[in-house]
């Protein structure tokens, strides 16, 4: 089993997906989300030079704040996410290169997962956490169901159809991290909008601590 770098002890395990931000709107959008009390930012590699955005977000975040990529799919985009500054990749699949080659760089590693299968080779190549995608397939049992053949460990995260709407029932199951997509943000939304999206997801997940 490859070491791991651990999954740090945030105030509040939400994740901001930024997919289709611009590097024009990255700095006012990171804003919003720490004054909100985000302490992960992600912005995936299918969004509009999305180098330029995670170093803008990296320069720009206070150091707890963790900023990275989503949506990586090969090792020489975890090298260059390395380059601007990124501490925290996140993937839609199970690429043990990518995630053994996020570890090597010191990143937080949450790599996407869907079956048992996928779920121990995660854990086995060194994620941090676990993102079960689409979490709105899956659903809390589908999850609960898989969880408990896994390390305890390991943080448990919903991604997909996930909002504050819903947070309660994953928690039930013991699910403890969250990445808010299009419920948090869609393109050319203003900052402040996302801001007060941000504000209703802190509320939510506080009020299940």
């Amino acid at each position: 089993m490859t070491a791991s770098v651990a999954w740090p002890a945030l105030r509040r395990n939400l994740v901001a997906i930024l997919r289709g931000i611009k590097p024009t709107e990255i700095e006012a959008t990171v804003d919003a989300l720490v004054e909100a009390g985000f302490e992960a930012i992600e912005v995936p590699l299918n969004s509009p030079d999305p180098f330029v955005s995670i170093e803008k977000a990296r320069k720009r975040a206070p150091a707890n704040v963790l900023i990275g990529a989503g949506t990586v799919l090969e090792v020489a985009q975890v090298d260059r996410l390395h380059d601007v500054g990124g501490n925290l990749l996140v993937t839609p699949n199970v690429e043990p290169d990518v995630i053994r080659r996020a570890v090597s760089h010191g990143m937080v590693a949450m790599p996407g997962v869907f079956t048992p299968s996928e779920a121990l080779l995660a854990a086995k190549c060194g994620a941090a956490a676990l993102k079960f995608f689409p979490a709105s397939v899956l659903g809390p049992g589908g999850i609960s169901a898989i969880k408990a053949i896994l390390p305890p460990h390991l943080p448990i995260g919903a991604v997909g159809g996930v909002s504050d709407a819903n947070f309660a029932d994953y928690w039930k199951v013991g699910v403890r991290a969250f990445g808010l997509g299009s419920s948090l943000y869609k393109p050319g939304d203003d900052a402040k909008l996302i801001g007060e999206r941000a504000v209703k997801s802190v509320i939510a997940y506080d009020a299940l601590l």
